[in-house]
């Protein structure tokens, strides 16, 4: 879950790197708003589908 978290932290963070012109539409209140809505439900999403992987010890 941690490296989820970490991964949308960084996909929030990489489009800094663009022209400023650029930030507006990257840093939309739309696109945070979805950014937001993944961080609630990707975390779950992903355990719910790797689940035997998690409860097998990554074995």
């Amino acid at each position: 879950m941690l490296v989820i978290w970490v991964v949308l932290i960084v996909l929030l963070l990489a489009p800094s790197a663009l022209p400023v012109q650029w930030h507006y539409y990257i840093y939309s209140p739309a696109s945070v708003g979805l950014w937001a809505l993944a961080m609630l439900v990707a975390p779950p999403v992903v355990c719910a589908v790797k689940w035997r992987w998690i409860k097998s010890g990554s074995r």
